[in-house]
């Protein structure tokens, strides 16, 4: 078993020296789209799958609640909590529709739309990114392996080129803590 748990964490270590490190001007560059919407007065969406939910869940409550910082609340919505909403836009329009129903009800001009998929192929946040970007929001994709389909669409992908789900999905965990960090820091620069 020592070999096997010391085989997983050379593994991550790896992950994040081959993969997330070399993404800091991607995780700058996101940061800061992420910035300028709420200092503008805007809000983030933020959606995923599975694990990716969970991740979505996470990055939101972070942003409302706190990370590091006592600080006002900042407006992020999971579109993953709702399960009213979740089954019956599935059950009426089908399980592709479940965020894209969301963001057509909530996002506006200048939010910032944040797909979480580690294949890149969910063809659910696909289509809701597709469609904040007819709505004229910015967004964001956090992927995993190639990228898949959505890495082409956004405005920021943050791709961890790897093909282990649950190290891609350790990446992101980490890629959301450097961001609400980067987020705290800028726009509550005197907490």
């Amino acid at each position: 078993m020592r070999e096997k748990i010391n085989l997983n964490i050379m593994r991550h270590i790896e992950v994040f020296q081959q993969s997330v490190i070399p993404m800091s001007e991607d995780i700058e560059n996101c940061a800061k789209l992420l910035c300028n919407a709420l200092k503008n007065g805007n809000k983030i969406l933020v959606m995923g799958n599975g694990g990716s939910a969970a991740d979505a869940q996470h990055f939101a409550a972070e942003l409302v609640g706190r990370f590091l910082k006592n600080r006002a609340a900042l407006p992020a919505i999971a579109l993953t909590t709702d399960t009213s909403i979740l089954t019956a836009v599935a059950n009426d329009f089908g399980y592709d529709q479940v965020f894209s129903r969301q963001v057509e009800a909530l996002a506006k001009s200048g939010d910032v739309v944040i797909g979480i998929s580690t294949s890149g192929n969910s063809t659910n946040v696909l289509s809701a990114l597709e469609l904040a970007l007819e709505l004229d929001c910015k967004t964001v994709a956090m992927l995993g392996r190639d990228g898949g389909e959505i890495a082409s669409l956004v405005d920021q992908p943050l791709i961890v080129p790897v093909n282990e789900t649950p190290y891609i999905q350790e990446a992101h965990l980490a890629i959301i803590h450097i961001l609400c960090d980067l987020i705290e820091s800028e726009v509550f620069p005197a907490s």
